[in-house]
């Protein structure tokens, strides 16, 4: 049985305030909340060029370091329809019509994972327990790291902060893995999986089959097991490096807080839409090359705010959360940078890194 976080929501006066902006927003300029034809743009983009790339890979006899430069470029294609396709998809915010989302959200098979355990791990638990220690798996899912001051500290823990991107390189990887961790243990951490039907188990199998087709047989019968293992690897390390860094910069840097489960019920003093806030961050408002890239994904606390919202919109409501969050007296967790925001990400990590004693003066 998970363990019980509840939140404040009583009185959700900071929420009620911004969703009526945010409304107003939509009302005023007659848009829908889901994508449009930026979204379905970058879809046209991406997809097809991975399978451009891919042929090209398989088909065509080329320099050994052109190989290795289309992978990685295969690698970063692949972050990228995760963070523009997928991840709208799954959050049912890329079309109004679900079945739409259904099909698109499948895109995570193709990079490894499988949209029920998605939905549920990042949707439910990640989106409502954000960075709860016990509870959110996006903190507690990675081997050999302490993310936040509850989290038992180990004498490796000093040296995460120059091991750490190496690890990340592993993520596409270790999610492929954990798939089946969860499928047989029926559970997300400590969070019990909900009951998957005929069609979950059906797509579940056949998209891990098709992964290790699409990744690992064609290639070896194509260009060999070597050139397969060279690829295979620059591929999934670039994709896993992406992923795991746009994402850890979102909560694991300076000023995100964190907080703790256990077996008692815990109850949160702040609203959710508070917590939200208090437990995000954003970045690199003004380079349009990543947010285009990272999928609107630099700006995590709109998303956190509002995950049924396509990313093409939070540039423009991002103004009224930022605005709302100063008239409530809310620190709004921004990096002007993407460096900026990795550097606080590596200050973190080499904070939690040491020895509890050490930092808190004692």
């Amino acid at each position: 049985m998970g363990y019980k976080v509840t939140f404040n929501n009583k009185n959700k006066v900071f929420f009620n305030a911004l969703k009526a902006e945010v409304d107003a927003y939509f009302d005023r300029n007659g848009m829908k909340k889901t994508g449009n034809w930026k979204l379905y743009g970058k879809t046209m983009i991406l997809i097809p060029t991975a399978i451009v790339m891919y042929m090209a890979l398989m088909m065509v006899n080329m320099h050994w370091a052109v190989s290795s430069l289309l992978w990685v470029v295969f690698g970063l294609n692949m972050a990228a329809i995760g963070f523009n396709v997928m991840h709208d998809a799954c959050h049912g915010s890329f079309s109004t019509k679900g079945w739409v989302n259904d099909i698109f959200g499948l895109t995570h098979n193709f990079l490894g994972g499988n949209a029920f355990m998605w939905k549920l791990k990042h949707n439910i638990i990640h989106h409502t327990y954000t960075n709860v220690d016990g509870v959110d798996d996006d903190i507690n899912n990675m081997p050999f790291m302490r993310q936040c001051s509850t989290q038992p500290w180990k004498p490796m823990h000093k040296y995460q902060s120059v091991y750490m991107f190496a690890l990340y390189g592993f993520t596409s990887l270790f999610m492929f893995l954990m798939d089946y961790t969860k499928y047989f243990s029926k559970k997300i951490h400590t969070t019990p999986l909900k009951k998957m039907e005929p069609i979950d188990h059906v797509v579940f199998w056949t998209g891990k089959m098709f992964f290790i087709a699409f990744y690992i047989v064609v290639p070896i019968v194509m260009i060999g097991w070597q050139a397969w293992l060279v690829g295979f690897v620059i591929s999934q390390f670039t994709l896993g490096v992406t992923i795991a860094v746009v994402f850890q910069l979102a909560h694991v840097v300076e000023h995100a807080e964190f907080e703790a489960a256990g077996v008692d019920p815990v109850k949160i003093e702040n609203e959710w839409a508070i917590h939200q806030v208090k437990t995000t961050a954003n970045f690199a408002f003004s380079n349009r090359i990543v947010t285009w890239f990272v999928g609107g994904l630099n700006y995590q606390i709109e998303h956190h705010l509002f995950p049924r919202i396509s990313h093409i919109h939070y540039p423009d409501i991002s103004k009224i959360v930022k605005q709302t969050c100063e008239q409530f007296d809310l620190y709004y967790n921004y990096f002007p940078t993407t460096r900026a925001a990795i550097a606080s990400h590596v200050r973190f990590m080499h904070t939690m890194g040491q020895r509890p004693q050490a930092y808190l003066g004692l």
